[in-house]
């Protein structure tokens, strides 16, 4: 950290943040769904709770970040139908999966990052692969479980929900180029809320019996999904779509940690190195230069007059 400049301090503690944020998504959708939430009931209730916690805080005492140009807003609607459509796809997934095997497939989107950068011209180095390397690595040892029966339906939605997440952060990095990250993450969630509303509106089937367990589930869903946002756009803004997604699997050992807290889950050794890992993988952060997206690869139609 010493050897970053305050930009990047203040990037990679908004990535921390936001990891511990999204590290609860598997431990209270579960619990959510343990207390008769169904999925799309699940995705549809939080992230309308996030994007009206947002408006309502921004409404209080940030007006000036609501205004946005049509441009970027374009912009920011293109990412959150994105990012609605992955999480259709995640919490849809993590009904049918374990929460480990599930974190596991879903935090390969590292990897999709760094290949939808590749392909817009993002250069890589040597030391940019080996931290993908030891942050896969850490990922498959901490999430090491005996085999059981495996559901290739929730797998295959898994590895989609990663490969949405992945590029709705680099589309998310292209917006920030005009929008600041506050705006963005407004907008963004907004959209999000209208895609979901309108898929659990469109099964038309009745609202279940959701128990009061399963309510406090969805609401505390609702606030770490509008924390994650604001948290990991800002990362985003200052740190580019590679180094805000690699750190991003830290997320993975937030969920253990709850699970070992909140329901009796015990760490193996094995999975204690896998942690070792991806910290091993953020402080290689230090001396890898060559990963932000530079303006040069912001795509033309995405820059403003």
């Amino acid at each position: 950290m010493t050897r970053l400049n305050r930009k990047q301090r203040v990037g990679t503690l908004y990535t921390a943040l936001a990891s511990f944020f999204l590290g609860w998504a598997p431990i209270l959708g579960k619990m959510a769904y343990s207390n008769n939430v169904t999925p799309y009931t699940l995705v549809a209730f939080r992230t309308v709770a996030a994007a009206l916690l947002l408006w309502v805080a921004f409404l209080l005492f940030r007006r000036r970040d609501i205004v946005i140009t049509w441009r970027s807003l374009l912009g920011c609607i293109g990412v959150g139908a994105v990012n609605g459509f992955g999480s259709i796809l995640y919490y849809t997934s993590l009904a049918r999966l374990d929460a480990s095997l599930a974190s596991l497939l879903n935090s390969l989107y590292p990897l999709w990052v760094v290949l939808f950068l590749f392909a817009s011209g993002q250069p890589l180095t040597r030391l940019t692969l080996a931290r993908v390397g030891l942050s896969m690595v850490g990922v498959y040892l901490l999430t090491r479980t005996e085999p059981g029966k495996l559901d290739w339906m929730g797998v295959v939605l898994m590895i989609a929900s990663a490969a949405t997440y992945g590029w709705h952060i680099v589309l998310g990095q292209w917006v920030l180029a005009d929008v600041s990250s506050r705006t963005a993450a407004l907008y963004i969630l907004t959209t999000m809320a209208c895609v979901v509303g309108i898929a659990r509106v469109a099964q038309a089937r009745p609202l279940e019996d959701i128990q009061i367990t399963g309510g406090i589930a969805i609401l505390g869903l609702g606030l770490t999904t509008a924390l994650s946002r604001l948290t990991m756009f800002s990362a985003l803004e200052r740190l580019g779509g590679v180094e805000t997604s690699i750190a991003g699997p830290m997320e993975l050992l937030v969920s253990l940690v709850l699970a070992l807290l909140l329901l009796g889950d015990r760490l193996t050794g094995v999975q204690w190195i896998g942690g070792a890992l991806l910290m091993l993988s953020l402080w290689l952060m230090s001396r890898d230069q060559g990963m932000r997206l530079a303006e040069g690869n912001v795509p033309l139609e995405w820059r403003q007059e």
